[in-house]
């Protein structure tokens, strides 16, 4: 008998509980709670301008990446570059300008990422290719061949700080400044010696960076 209304105490007490916890969520019952991760995917683009040895440099750039907790982003990450150096090639008697090719790792951890304005430090590693074309060819929008002895590979690091602007659920705008660091460039005849330089980039993402909320609660009508 005593055994009984110990139970039976024991019960009501829990149940008493768990009526004062239902009561403390406000309009929200948690089944659960452990902290959840959000995730988030996307594809991204961007648009950036800078110089190499004082002349005017285009990059563009496309991405794909995984976001947790809109804390943190791991990728990959390819880019294009594009500068009007106007050197002479000995060899063709043009003038020649500089052209890049990259791809690799995405990395980039984000403050205030619930806000609607946050700040993040993007980071690249990676390497490709860089090497002369004649600048008329790239107006006609030929397409043209390039030796293996006119192309060089490098490895590129581009550290970065960036403000990034939640539109929506779905669409973020982001803006910053890298700086660009390579291996040293040996190609025959280049003046150019690496492609370090500042850029300054503006891009869109298009994803979901927040693909779900708290799957332990439910809200009461």
């Amino acid at each position: 008998m005593n055994n009984q209304k110990a139970i039976i105490l024991l019960l009501l007490s829990i149940f008493a509980l768990s009526s004062y916890a239902q009561d403390n969520e406000g309009n929200y019952i948690t089944f659960n709670d452990r902290r959840n991760v959000v995730h988030g995917v996307y594809v991204g683009f961007t648009l950036g301008y800078g110089e190499i040895e004082g002349e005017d440099t285009y990059v563009t750039g496309f991405k794909v990446a995984y976001v947790a907790n809109q804390q943190f982003e791991v990728g990959f990450l390819a880019k294009g570059l594009y500068s009007r150096q106007n050197i002479y090639n000995p060899r063709s008697r043009d003038n020649d300008d500089l052209f890049a090719g990259y791809a690799g790792f995405h990395l980039e951890p984000i403050f205030f990422g619930k806000s609607r304005v946050s700040l993040s430090f993007p980071i690249f590693i990676g390497g490709g290719a860089v090497g002369y074309v004649d600048r008329d060819i790239v107006k006609s929008e030929e397409d043209f061949d390039v030796d293996d002895d006119d192309l060089d590979a490098i490895f590129v690091l581009e550290p970065g700080v960036s403000a990034l602007f939640n539109i929506s659920r779905y669409v973020q705008i982001e803006a910053g400044v890298k700086y660009r660091f390579s291996s040293e460039i040996e190609l025959v005849d280049s003046p150019i010696n690496r492609i370090n330089g500042f850029t300054t980039e503006i891009g869109i993402k298009l994803g979901i960076f927040n693909m779900g909320r708290n799957r332990y609660k439910k809200q009461l009508d």
